[in-house]
């Protein structure tokens, strides 16, 4: 499996009067929907079409006939997106806007969504009768503990998850829930409960892209991390000269455009425009192929933590793997003989941290090619390895000081890690042994397992997806233990 539609949303019995609009059978749901797209103006291009058959998972968008880059596939008018400034309730979440600040920023989407979805008479019923029901979200968070321990130890994974859940269990109870009991004409807490709102925040990850300062948690890696996106088409991107100094654009839902899937080598981004969006071809696709929109470009862990899926060895070309920041400094401390060396590590680190390249919580991000947190491991790498009279002269600079014309040139990359100082491979060396052994299970018995066709079938898919996450981190973790010997 290559990716997974997003579309997901309420079981049945949790919605008010008027029944799950599912219920009508999908190719009803589907007519439905069409001819809803019709009405309000999205128009799909007659070269494709949305079915089930030939796609990766549930719904996708396929090509009727052989399509070109640079081609329309459909343009959505911005009256037809579901966002808080759309929903029947827009006046009411402007006026209580102060109230419904979060860490997440998603407060005002979900309880439109929330609302609309529960609403027989919604404009927007005919796109809901597309989502499947809420129970068949597999994302980890609804997994039972001791499985999401098993199968996804070391990857990161696990620390995300725990921030989700507490974050919604606070966002619900200190926000949400005041808020409905503050208009029960429009929300009833015996309906919107917090199971349901777990649901729903993960429906709504399953739809956002990798923006770091949208995150509903800040998962393991440092909020430092690059921007990863292409092209966001649940969020907005904010004009350049805009991106430092403006808060984020406010999530959305986008009807037709949710429905394609995602694999790292897409063929179809979505463009913004003041009036519309557009969905647009960037590769040639062959008559009846299926067409595939980004998430981002994401790591397998990432879309395992938001999506429920991961995209099979070695078919995800931006994966990642982390070194958490502290793994780093463990490794230093290890390396250190004696108790003055110990007490300069320590020394170093709280400068590091004083600079903001690291923190308790950070991690530093190697991708297959090059390492993506670059500037922070190389500071780290470079502080760590200083002597004590090097450091000294080092700080009283605040950390400045001229590059030599050699590192000046230099990047962290396949090409270049094995010309870096003897120290610095080292540090970088033990600080992958030491991230390998916080898993449960090493390489081989993992590519052993992904070889053997007939044992890795009788795997669940929890079990496979989970594989495919830890095989992936490992394998990059084990390329950097090579240029780093």
């Amino acid at each position: 499996m290559n990716g997974r539609a997003v579309l997901f949303l309420l079981p049945h019995w949790q919605v008010a009067a008027g029944g799950s609009p599912a219920e009508d059978g999908s190719a009803d749901a589907l007519s439905g929907f069409l001819d809803w797209c019709e009405t309000v103006g999205l128009e799909l291009s007659p070269k494709v079409y949305v079915s089930k058959e030939g796609t990766v998972s549930d719904y996708g968008l396929l090509a009727r006939e052989d399509l070109q880059i640079g081609e329309v596939l459909f343009t959505i008018p911005r009256a037809v997106l579901l966002s808080q400034h759309t929903t029947s309730i827009r006046s009411l979440l402007e006026k209580d806007q102060a109230s419904l600040e979060s860490q997440s920023g998603w407060v005002p989407l979900l309880l439109a969504l929330l609302h609309e979805y529960t609403a027989s008479n919604s404009h927007w019923r005919p796109y809901f009768s597309l989502w499947p029901d809420f129970s068949s979200m597999d994302h980890p968070m609804f997994w039972p503990e001791e499985e999401r321990m098993r199968l996804l130890q070391g990857t990161g994974i696990l620390e995300a998850v725990d921030k989700d859940l507490a974050n919604i269990q606070l966002e619900y109870t200190s926000i949400i829930l005041p808020f409905m009991e503050s208009h029960l004409d429009l929300f009833d807490p015996k309906l919107h409960t917090p199971e349901l709102y777990q649901r729903l925040v993960a429906f709504v990850m399953a739809y956002r892209r990798w923006l770091w300062r949208s995150h509903f948690s800040v998962p393991s890696e440092v909020a430092r991390r690059p921007l990863a996106v292409t092209d966001p088409s649940f969020q907005e991107p904010l004009d350049e000269e805009d991106e430092d100094e403006k808060e984020p654009n406010p999530p959305m839902m986008v009807p037709m455009a949710d429905i394609l899937n995602h694999v790292a080598n897409h063929n179809a981004n979505l463009e913004y425009s003041l009036e519309c969006l557009k969905m647009v071809t960037t590769q040639p696709i062959g008559k009846g192929q299926e067409i595939f929109n980004t998430y981002g470009q994401m790591a397998n862990w990432q879309l395992m933590h938001m999506y429920g899926f991961a995209e099979p060895y070695p078919g995800n070309t931006d994966d990642t793997a982390d070194i958490q920041m502290v793994t780093v400094r463990r490794a230093a401390l290890q390396g250190a003989s004696t108790e003055a060396e110990r007490q300069l590590v320590s020394e170093q680190w709280d400068f590091l941290c004083q600079l903001e390249m690291v923190g308790e919580e950070g991690a530093f991000v190697i991708g297959w090619e090059e390492v993506l947190t670059e500037e922070e491991l190389s500071m780290t790498l470079k502080v760590l390895c200083m002597a004590a009279e090097e450091f000294k002269e080092f700080k009283e600079h605040e950390g400045w000081e001229e590059d030599t014309e050699d590192e000046e040139s230099f990047t962290l990359s396949n090409e270049t890690i094995p010309r870096l100082k003897a120290s610095w491979k080292k540090l970088l060396h033990d600080s992958a042994l030491l991230t390998l052994q916080s898993y449960s299970s090493d390489l081989k018995a993992e590519q052993d397992l992904l070889n053997d066709k007939v044992a890795y079938g009788k795997l669940s898919q929890r079990e496979q997806q989970a594989l495919q996450v830890r095989y992936g981190q490992k394998r990059i973790l084990h390329q950097l233990l090579e240029l780093a010997s």
